[in-house]
Protein backbone atom coordinates (compact mmCIF):
# COMPACT_ATOMS: atom_id res chain seq x y z
CA UNK A 1 0.00 0.00 0.00
CA UNK A 2 1.41 3.32 -0.91
CA UNK A 3 0.26 6.18 1.03
CA UNK A 4 -2.15 6.37 3.48
CA UNK A 5 -4.77 9.30 2.03
CA UNK A 6 -7.15 11.36 4.71
CA UNK A 7 -9.76 13.49 3.97
CA UNK A 8 -10.37 15.67 7.34
CA UNK A 9 -14.18 17.20 7.34
CA UNK A 10 -14.31 20.00 9.67
CA UNK A 11 -11.57 22.71 9.81
CA UNK A 12 -12.45 23.74 13.67
CA UNK A 13 -10.15 23.73 16.49
CA UNK A 14 -9.91 20.09 17.51
CA UNK A 15 -9.11 19.93 13.38
CA UNK A 16 -6.33 22.77 13.53
CA UNK A 17 -4.75 21.69 17.10
CA UNK A 18 -4.85 17.70 16.79
CA UNK A 19 -6.29 15.84 13.55
CA UNK A 20 -4.30 17.76 11.23
CA UNK A 21 -0.73 18.22 12.41
CA UNK A 22 -0.70 14.72 13.87
CA UNK A 23 -1.28 13.67 10.54
CA UNK A 24 1.23 15.58 8.96
CA UNK A 25 3.69 14.30 11.11
CA UNK A 26 2.55 10.86 10.42
CA UNK A 27 5.06 8.65 7.90
CA UNK A 28 3.45 7.96 4.61
CA UNK A 29 0.17 9.82 5.36
CA UNK A 30 -1.03 12.14 2.97
CA UNK A 31 -3.99 14.77 3.88
CA UNK A 32 -5.65 14.87 0.27
CA UNK A 33 -8.43 16.52 1.06
CA UNK A 34 -10.07 19.16 3.75
CA UNK A 35 -13.40 20.41 4.14
CA UNK A 36 -15.72 23.35 5.97
CA UNK A 37 -18.83 24.82 4.97
CA UNK A 38 -16.73 27.95 5.79
CA UNK A 39 -14.93 27.91 2.56
CA UNK A 40 -11.97 30.38 4.07
CA UNK A 41 -11.16 28.12 6.50
CA UNK A 42 -11.25 25.19 3.80
CA UNK A 43 -8.71 27.26 2.00
CA UNK A 44 -6.57 27.68 4.55
CA UNK A 45 -5.75 24.24 5.76
CA UNK A 46 -5.56 23.01 2.10
CA UNK A 47 -3.18 25.57 1.58
CA UNK A 48 -1.30 24.89 4.76
CA UNK A 49 -1.55 21.14 4.62
CA UNK A 50 -1.15 20.74 0.86
CA UNK A 51 -4.63 19.42 0.42
CA UNK A 52 -7.69 20.29 -1.63
CA UNK A 53 -10.13 21.99 -0.22
CA UNK A 54 -13.92 21.38 -0.12
CA UNK A 55 -17.12 22.95 1.21
CA UNK A 56 -19.21 20.01 0.26
CA UNK A 57 -18.05 16.46 2.76
CA UNK A 58 -20.04 14.53 -0.03
CA UNK A 59 -17.76 15.59 -2.05
CA UNK A 60 -14.67 14.47 -0.17
CA UNK A 61 -16.47 11.05 0.48
CA UNK A 62 -16.43 10.54 -3.24
CA UNK A 63 -12.66 10.87 -3.79
CA UNK A 64 -11.17 7.00 -4.58
CA UNK A 65 -7.92 7.68 -3.48
CA UNK A 66 -9.39 8.59 0.12
CA UNK A 67 -8.78 5.54 2.17
CA UNK A 68 -9.95 7.43 5.27
CA UNK A 69 -12.03 10.20 7.29
CA UNK A 70 -11.71 12.25 10.50
CA UNK A 71 -15.33 13.58 11.27
CA UNK A 72 -14.22 16.86 13.23
CA UNK A 73 -17.76 18.35 12.86
CA UNK A 74 -20.78 19.67 15.74
CA UNK A 75 -21.78 16.61 17.54
CA UNK A 76 -25.09 16.84 16.30
CA UNK A 77 -23.20 16.16 12.38
CA UNK A 78 -20.88 13.24 14.62
CA UNK A 79 -23.61 10.67 13.08
CA UNK A 80 -24.80 11.32 9.67
CA UNK A 81 -21.10 11.98 7.79
CA UNK A 82 -19.72 9.26 9.98
CA UNK A 83 -22.27 6.68 8.28
CA UNK A 84 -22.06 8.28 4.92
CA UNK A 85 -18.19 7.77 5.21
CA UNK A 86 -18.48 3.95 5.95
CA UNK A 87 -21.35 3.61 3.37
CA UNK A 88 -18.55 5.17 0.62
CA UNK A 89 -16.00 2.58 1.67
CA UNK A 90 -14.08 4.60 4.27
CA UNK A 91 -12.47 4.53 7.27
CA UNK A 92 -13.42 6.54 10.22
CA UNK A 93 -12.26 8.64 12.83
CA UNK A 94 -14.63 10.41 14.88
CA UNK A 95 -14.44 13.02 17.50
CA UNK A 96 -16.27 12.77 20.48
CA UNK A 97 -18.84 12.20 21.99
CA UNK A 98 -19.52 9.97 18.84
CA UNK A 99 -23.21 11.03 18.76
CA UNK A 100 -26.19 12.40 20.52
CA UNK A 101 -28.24 9.28 21.01
CA UNK A 102 -27.77 5.56 21.75
CA UNK A 103 -29.82 5.20 18.11
CA UNK A 104 -27.31 7.09 16.51
CA UNK A 105 -24.17 5.24 18.14
CA UNK A 106 -25.89 1.89 17.32
CA UNK A 107 -25.97 2.99 13.59
CA UNK A 108 -22.59 3.93 13.16
CA UNK A 109 -21.70 0.65 14.47
CA UNK A 110 -24.19 -1.14 12.25
CA UNK A 111 -22.51 0.69 9.46
CA UNK A 112 -18.98 -0.06 10.06
CA UNK A 113 -19.96 -4.06 10.13
CA UNK A 114 -21.94 -4.11 7.72
CA UNK A 115 -18.99 -2.59 5.34
CA UNK A 116 -16.02 -3.90 7.05
CA UNK A 117 -14.74 -0.68 7.87
CA UNK A 118 -12.57 0.76 11.07
CA UNK A 119 -14.62 2.92 13.20
CA UNK A 120 -12.79 4.66 16.03
CA UNK A 121 -14.23 7.49 18.59
CA UNK A 122 -11.51 10.10 19.41
CA UNK A 123 -11.57 9.83 22.95
CA UNK A 124 -7.37 9.97 23.87
CA UNK A 125 -7.18 9.57 27.29
CA UNK A 126 -6.31 5.97 27.09
CA UNK A 127 -3.48 6.82 25.50
CA UNK A 128 -2.04 9.15 28.20
CA UNK A 129 0.97 7.54 29.43
CA UNK A 130 -0.04 7.87 33.58
CA UNK A 131 -3.16 6.39 32.54
CA UNK A 132 -1.38 3.50 30.92
CA UNK A 133 0.79 2.72 33.86
CA UNK A 134 -1.81 3.14 36.33
CA UNK A 135 -3.81 0.79 34.41
CA UNK A 136 -0.42 -1.94 34.99
CA UNK A 137 -0.65 -0.95 38.36
CA UNK A 138 -4.67 -1.84 39.09
CA UNK A 139 -4.13 -5.02 37.17
CA UNK A 140 -1.00 -6.28 38.79
CA UNK A 141 -2.61 -5.86 42.18
CA UNK A 142 -0.11 -3.49 43.73
CA UNK A 143 -3.09 -1.30 45.44
CA UNK A 144 -5.29 -4.70 46.36
CA UNK A 145 -9.06 -4.40 45.90
CA UNK A 146 -9.84 -0.99 44.49
CA UNK A 147 -12.47 0.93 47.39
CA UNK A 148 -13.48 4.37 45.38
CA UNK A 149 -12.41 7.17 42.99
CA UNK A 150 -12.85 10.59 41.80
CA UNK A 151 -12.11 11.62 38.20
CA UNK A 152 -12.09 15.36 36.91
CA UNK A 153 -12.14 17.36 33.46
CA UNK A 154 -12.65 20.88 33.99
CA UNK A 155 -11.72 23.66 32.58
CA UNK A 156 -12.90 27.62 31.94
CA UNK A 157 -14.58 26.73 28.70
CA UNK A 158 -14.85 26.09 24.80
CA UNK A 159 -15.09 30.08 24.01
CA UNK A 160 -11.10 30.12 25.18
CA UNK A 161 -9.93 27.60 22.58
CA UNK A 162 -12.49 26.97 19.74
CA UNK A 163 -12.29 28.45 16.67
CA UNK A 164 -15.55 30.74 17.13
CA UNK A 165 -15.10 31.96 20.29
CA UNK A 166 -18.05 32.74 22.57
CA UNK A 167 -20.44 32.71 19.52
CA UNK A 168 -19.29 28.68 18.86
CA UNK A 169 -21.47 25.57 18.56
CA UNK A 170 -20.65 24.48 21.84
CA UNK A 171 -23.46 26.43 22.99
CA UNK A 172 -25.93 25.72 20.85
CA UNK A 173 -27.91 22.62 22.06
CA UNK A 174 -29.63 21.91 18.92
CA UNK A 175 -25.79 21.39 17.51
CA UNK A 176 -24.28 20.07 21.04
CA UNK A 177 -26.87 18.60 22.67
CA UNK A 178 -24.49 18.48 25.46
CA UNK A 179 -22.62 20.78 26.97
CA UNK A 180 -19.16 20.13 29.63
CA UNK A 181 -20.51 16.69 29.90
CA UNK A 182 -20.15 15.85 26.42
CA UNK A 183 -16.55 18.29 25.90
CA UNK A 184 -15.04 16.83 28.90
CA UNK A 185 -17.40 14.16 31.10
CA UNK A 186 -17.30 11.52 28.35
CA UNK A 187 -13.48 11.67 28.04
CA UNK A 188 -13.45 10.77 32.20
CA UNK A 189 -16.35 8.34 31.17
CA UNK A 190 -14.05 6.52 28.52
CA UNK A 191 -10.92 6.34 31.19
CA UNK A 192 -12.68 5.83 34.16
CA UNK A 193 -14.15 2.20 32.12
CA UNK A 194 -10.81 1.57 30.87
CA UNK A 195 -9.15 1.54 34.11
CA UNK A 196 -11.58 0.29 36.32
CA UNK A 197 -14.66 -1.53 34.36
CA UNK A 198 -17.79 -0.83 32.95
CA UNK A 199 -20.72 1.60 34.73
CA UNK A 200 -23.66 -0.25 36.15
CA UNK A 201 -25.70 2.93 37.78
CA UNK A 202 -25.26 6.83 37.45
CA UNK A 203 -26.48 9.69 39.66
CA UNK A 204 -25.90 12.83 39.10
CA UNK A 205 -26.43 16.43 39.62
CA UNK A 206 -26.37 18.66 36.18
CA UNK A 207 -26.75 22.48 35.81
CA UNK A 208 -26.00 25.47 34.19
CA UNK A 209 -24.20 28.08 36.14
CA UNK A 210 -21.43 29.44 34.35
CA UNK A 211 -22.12 30.61 31.66
CA UNK A 212 -24.59 32.89 29.89
CA UNK A 213 -27.09 32.45 26.94
CA UNK A 214 -27.06 28.66 26.76
CA UNK A 215 -28.84 26.42 28.08
CA UNK A 216 -26.22 23.68 27.56
CA UNK A 217 -24.78 22.11 31.02
CA UNK A 218 -21.34 23.62 32.13
CA UNK A 219 -21.40 21.82 35.70
CA UNK A 220 -22.05 18.21 36.55
CA UNK A 221 -20.92 15.94 39.10
CA UNK A 222 -21.94 12.50 38.91
CA UNK A 223 -21.88 9.31 41.03
CA UNK A 224 -20.73 6.44 39.37
CA UNK A 225 -21.60 2.84 41.01
CA UNK A 226 -19.02 -0.21 38.38
CA UNK A 227 -20.36 -3.52 37.57
CA UNK A 228 -18.05 -4.70 40.16
CA UNK A 229 -19.47 -2.93 42.56
CA UNK A 230 -17.14 0.12 43.78
CA UNK A 231 -18.44 3.60 43.83
CA UNK A 232 -16.70 6.93 42.97
CA UNK A 233 -17.44 10.28 41.51
CA UNK A 234 -16.68 12.11 38.00
CA UNK A 235 -17.00 15.97 37.78
CA UNK A 236 -16.96 17.62 34.72
CA UNK A 237 -16.93 21.92 34.57
CA UNK A 238 -16.05 24.89 32.07
CA UNK A 239 -15.97 27.03 35.22
CA UNK A 240 -12.57 26.55 36.56
CA UNK A 241 -11.87 29.93 35.46
CA UNK A 242 -8.28 29.65 36.95
CA UNK A 243 -6.96 27.17 35.00
CA UNK A 244 -7.33 23.20 34.03
CA UNK A 245 -7.95 19.86 36.30
CA UNK A 246 -7.75 16.67 34.58
CA UNK A 247 -6.91 14.87 37.19
CA UNK A 248 -7.98 11.38 38.96
CA UNK A 249 -7.20 9.82 42.20
CA UNK A 250 -8.04 6.04 43.04
CA UNK A 251 -8.11 4.69 46.32
CA UNK A 252 -7.30 1.55 47.09
CA UNK A 253 -6.53 -1.35 49.33
CA UNK A 254 -2.97 -0.84 49.97
CA UNK A 255 -2.86 2.49 49.12
CA UNK A 256 -4.01 6.14 46.94
CA UNK A 257 -3.03 6.28 43.16
CA UNK A 258 -2.73 10.25 41.87
CA UNK A 259 -2.96 10.76 38.10
CA UNK A 260 -2.24 14.35 36.71
CA UNK A 261 -2.52 15.77 39.97
CA UNK A 262 1.24 16.97 40.66
CA UNK A 263 2.82 19.09 38.29
CA UNK A 264 5.65 17.53 38.52
CA UNK A 265 4.45 14.00 38.08
CA UNK A 266 2.03 12.63 36.55
CA UNK A 267 1.56 9.92 38.57
CA UNK A 268 2.29 9.47 42.36
CA UNK A 269 1.58 6.54 44.23
CA UNK A 270 1.10 6.71 48.30
CA UNK A 271 1.10 3.23 49.81
CA UNK A 272 -0.66 3.62 53.56
CA UNK A 273 2.94 2.46 55.28
CA UNK A 274 3.89 5.70 54.39
CA UNK A 275 6.29 4.96 51.49
CA UNK A 276 5.33 6.92 47.97
CA UNK A 277 6.73 6.30 44.04
CA UNK A 278 6.78 9.07 42.26
CA UNK A 279 6.66 8.57 38.32
CA UNK A 280 7.84 11.21 35.34
CA UNK A 281 5.86 10.32 32.44
CA UNK A 282 5.11 12.36 29.08
CA UNK A 283 2.48 15.14 30.15
CA UNK A 284 -1.16 14.80 29.52
CA UNK A 285 -1.85 16.58 26.50
CA UNK A 286 -3.51 20.15 26.72
CA UNK A 287 -4.45 23.21 23.99
CA UNK A 288 -2.31 25.59 26.32
CA UNK A 289 0.84 27.10 24.61
CA UNK A 290 3.81 24.72 25.27
CA UNK A 291 1.69 21.65 26.96
CA UNK A 292 1.04 19.87 23.41
CA UNK A 293 2.04 16.72 22.62
CA UNK A 294 0.96 14.31 20.36
CA UNK A 295 -2.53 12.57 21.54
CA UNK A 296 -1.36 9.19 19.71
CA UNK A 297 -4.86 8.88 18.90
CA UNK A 298 -3.77 9.39 14.70
CA UNK A 299 -0.77 7.33 15.52
CA UNK A 300 -3.41 4.01 16.72
CA UNK A 301 -5.88 5.32 14.21
CA UNK A 302 -3.85 4.47 11.28
CA UNK A 303 -1.60 1.58 12.44
CA UNK A 304 -5.03 -0.25 13.20
CA UNK A 305 -6.37 0.29 9.65
CA UNK A 306 -2.91 -0.90 7.95
CA UNK A 307 -2.93 -3.77 10.52
CA UNK A 308 -6.35 -4.77 10.15
CA UNK A 309 -6.72 -4.83 13.80
CA UNK A 310 -9.32 -3.45 15.84
CA UNK A 311 -8.58 0.08 17.85
CA UNK A 312 -8.30 0.47 21.24
CA UNK A 313 -11.63 2.52 21.24
CA UNK A 314 -13.86 1.02 19.06
CA UNK A 315 -17.56 2.32 17.90
CA UNK A 316 -19.17 -0.09 20.63
CA UNK A 317 -16.13 1.26 23.29
CA UNK A 318 -17.66 4.94 22.42
CA UNK A 319 -21.14 3.68 22.34
CA UNK A 320 -20.68 2.39 26.23
CA UNK A 321 -19.07 6.04 27.55
CA UNK A 322 -21.54 7.88 25.77
CA UNK A 323 -24.01 5.94 27.43
CA UNK A 324 -22.71 7.11 30.98
CA UNK A 325 -23.32 10.25 30.02
CA UNK A 326 -26.43 10.22 28.54
CA UNK A 327 -27.77 8.17 32.10
CA UNK A 328 -26.68 11.13 33.69
CA UNK A 329 -28.65 13.59 31.91
CA UNK A 330 -31.47 11.17 32.68
CA UNK A 331 -30.61 10.81 36.35
CA UNK A 332 -30.38 14.62 36.78
CA UNK A 333 -33.94 15.18 35.01
CA UNK A 334 -35.63 12.59 36.73
CA UNK A 335 -33.94 13.04 40.20
CA UNK A 336 -32.93 8.41 40.02
CA UNK A 337 -30.29 6.54 39.83
CA UNK A 338 -29.96 5.15 36.55
CA UNK A 339 -28.93 1.43 35.40
CA UNK A 340 -27.16 1.77 32.08
CA UNK A 341 -26.09 -1.65 31.78
CA UNK A 342 -29.29 -2.74 29.97
CA UNK A 343 -28.25 -0.71 26.85
CA UNK A 344 -31.69 0.71 26.98
CA UNK A 345 -31.03 4.58 27.86
CA UNK A 346 -32.00 7.01 25.11
CA UNK A 347 -32.77 10.89 26.23
CA UNK A 348 -33.34 13.02 23.46
CA UNK A 349 -33.10 17.52 23.60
Amino acid sequence: MGNFKVGVIGCGSIAQKRHLPEYQVKENVEIVAVCDVVESRAEEMAQKYGAKAYTDYKEVLKLEEVDAISVCLPNYLHASVTIDALNEGKHVLCEKPMAVSLEEAQAMNQAAEWNQKTLMIAHNQRFVSSHQKAKTIIENGDLGSIYSFRTTFGHGGPENWSIDGASSWFFNKEKAFVGAMGDLGVHKADLIRYLLGDVSEVGAFVQTSAKENTDVDDNAVCILKMDSGLIGTLTASWSYVSGNDNSTVIYGEKGMMELENDPDYSLKVTYKNGESVHYSLDKIQTNEAGGQTTTHVIDHFVESVLNERPPLITGEEGMKSLQVILSALEANETKQMIKVSSGNVSFSI
